[in-house]
């Protein structure tokens, strides 16, 4: 049976953050904790450092009334937002100002909790696309042998996904939009994520859990075990992840979205040369899909933040992704 611990000081909190809310560090060390996703690189700059202390006096004030609620004196973060947005750089931030307080804190990378690892995952998501776009030209009556050459000419040349091909041939419009529309029904749904695991890791922090065991997932076959985690002396776990504001898995009560276009997202993908197709169609078409997922969740975040480090409504977040 796992051990529970009951903070019964949780009318401190209030008079704690109203003594430290505007002492925060005076430097940032460069080793400070982040997410426990493995081989995970954390690089926090000035522009991190800055967004993250817009964002903790509004956390300060959200987080009262959340930790006074649950008898265990605990809440739940969730920073959500596209690749390359700085979720674990601002997680690990806001992780680090928390402890530095007194008010412990943990951050978990919800990246721990795919189905697959991460290249089985790419080639999942690959191998559904075109699934389901040739099973779209046999059912729309296009598909044939002499189109079937076509399509794995494309395909070895990665730019089945790519719409301006299209125009050389026109039945691949249909081929991309069922592919698309495949992708859309795994990209962050359960078929693709763990969120039971998840919900049930947060449940059990709630619930006051004085250790929990955490998955860690590297990027081959062997590198998937789990570490059991102290969170005695917890308040707060912030998990940090593409999507930490998803529906998929309960329990956590203040979401902060960290907005970027798709454009924006694409541009810091090729600057960082993340992984060798940064640019590719398909690719493109993941950040898109993301980004629609993340727009239609968006009027749940407590705190929505721009890429530039402006603080959004939902109407003015709206608004600024219109005009875009």
């Amino acid at each position: 049976m796992p051990e529970y611990e009951k903070n019964d000081d949780t009318a401190d909190v209030r008079r704690l953050i109203a003594e430290r809310r505007d002492r925060l560090p005076p430097r940032v060390p460069d080793d400070i904790p982040h997410g426990d996703m493995p081989g995970d690189k954390v690089r926090i700059d000035a522009g991190h450092i800055a967004k993250a202390n817009t964002l903790f006096p509004i956390l300060l004030d959200l987080l009262p009334p959340v930790l006074e609620a649950n008898p265990y004196g605990r809440a739940v973060i969730a920073v959500c937002g596209g690749s390359g947005v700085g979720k674990s750089e601002t997680a690990s931030l806001l992780a680090y100002y928390l402890n530095d307080m007194g008010l412990g804190a943990y951050t978990l990378s919800g990246d721990n909790y795919p189905h697959r690892i991460p290249k089985y995952n790419d080639a999942e998501r690959l191998r559904i696309f075109r699934h389901s776009g040739v099973r779209g030209l046999i059912t729309g009556g296009q598909y044939s042998p002499e189109r079937a050459e076509i399509l794995k000419r494309l395909q070895l040349a990665g730019e089945d996904a790519d719409p301006a091909r299209a125009a050389d041939y026109p039945w691949l419009a249909v081929y991309q939009k069922e592919g698309r529309s495949g992708l859309k029904g795994y990209l962050g749904t359960e078929r693709e994520l763990d969120f039971r695991e998840l919900t049930d890791i947060v449940c059990s922090f709630k619930n006051g859990a004085a250790s929990i065991w955490l998955k860690r997932m590297g990027r081959e076959e062997t590198e998937l075990w789990y570490e059991k985690v102290d969170f005695s002396g917890k308040r707060v776990l912030v998990i940090e992840w593409t999507h930490a504001n998803s529906d998929g898995y309960q329990g956590v009560d203040i979401p902060i979205f960290l907005n970027s276009t798709p454009q924006e997202t694409l541009e810091h993908r090729r600057a960082r040369a993340r992984d060798g197709g940064a640019d590719s169609p398909f690719t493109t078409m993941v950040l898109e899909i993301e980004q629609e997922l993340l727009a239609g969740q968006a009027s749940k975040a407590k705190i929505i933040m721009n890429k530039n480090g402006e603080i959004l409504d939902y109407s003015r977040y709206r608004l600024f992704m219109a005009r875009q």
